[in-house]
């Protein structure tokens, strides 16, 4: 995301396999265990605009190890779905391949795992030319990594919050899954009308379920389109950067996703 030129605000692979490398046992907590408890370390003060501002993971192993375990968890979920399996085998992969950053992030709001970052600063251009900086755009999210845009980290926070106050059912969840899974837009489907057809079914499960089970509640429906167009918006590179980005490290997010996909 492009950056103002100045802030407005007013305040201040190898022996191992990726998967068992995230998901090896350690002496540190889960992520899943702290539930969606927060770090009590104290925030520091930054611009509220974020613009100029990058985000790293304050604790990314345990992160990323929680939200790896979501993400097979969500793979697991697809390829159990009747409709998906019937799927010629591109069409599954080009679906997953476009799919997995949202369902991810839905998979963390369902299975409340949070998350904190650490605030930091994007080096001014005179500090690139003096430093002779080969990785601008890298996007590492190590110890030593630039980080990611924390206007997108925010969008993500937000989208979880939203998800969290909605207070969205197991159903509601599966119904969204389908609507995020089966888009049709994706270029080069064999079975693009097909897909299409499953969005609908999905869009209309979820409104039927809404309005049976929550009929003193007109709007609700339409917050869940909301939370489904955030979730559209999300944008992968940042998501593998920001939770993975400390595992895979200059890997492929794709080499990620096949080995768990094909895992049985």
């Amino acid at each position: 995301m492009a950056c103002s030129a100045s802030c407005q605000c007013s305040g201040a692979r190898g022996q191992k396999s990726i998967l068992y490398s995230i998901l090896r046992e350690n002496d540190q907590p889960t992520q899943r265990s702290l539930g969606r408890q927060r770090f009590d370390v104290p925030q520091e003060r930054a611009c509220s605009c974020g613009f100029n501002k990058t985000a790293v993971l304050r604790a990314p192993l345990v992160t990323s190890k929680a939200t790896s375990a979501v993400l097979l968890k969500t793979l697991r979920f697809v390829k159990n779905v009747p409709c998906f399996r019937e799927l010629p085998a591109k069409d599954q992969l080009q679906l997953v391949r476009n799919s997995w950053a949202p369902l991810l992030v839905l998979g963390m709001a369902q299975d409340a795992v949070d998350f904190e970052t650490v605030e930091t600063s994007e080096p001014s251009m005179l500090q690139k030319i003096l430093t002779n900086c080969q990785n601008k755009q890298e996007t590492s999210n190590g110890p030593n990594g630039q980080g990611v845009s924390l206007v997108d980290v925010q969008g993500i926070q937000m989208f979880l919050s939203k998800c969290w106050g909605l207070n969205i059912s197991t159903k509601e969840y599966a119904y969204l899954k389908g609507v995020i899974l089966f888009n049709p837009e994706i270029a080069e489907l064999q079975s693009q009308r097909y897909i299409l057809s499953l969005q609908r079914e999905a869009y209309k499960a979820l409104h039927e379920y809404v309005k049976m089970i929550y009929q003193g509640d007109s709007v609700r429906f339409a917050k869940l389109y909301i939370a489904i167009s955030m979730l559209q918006s999300i944008n992968a590179q940042i998501v593998a950067s920001l939770f993975f980005g400390s595992v895979i490290g200059n890997a492929s997010i794709d080499d990620l996703l096949l080995e768990m996909f094909y895992q049985k």
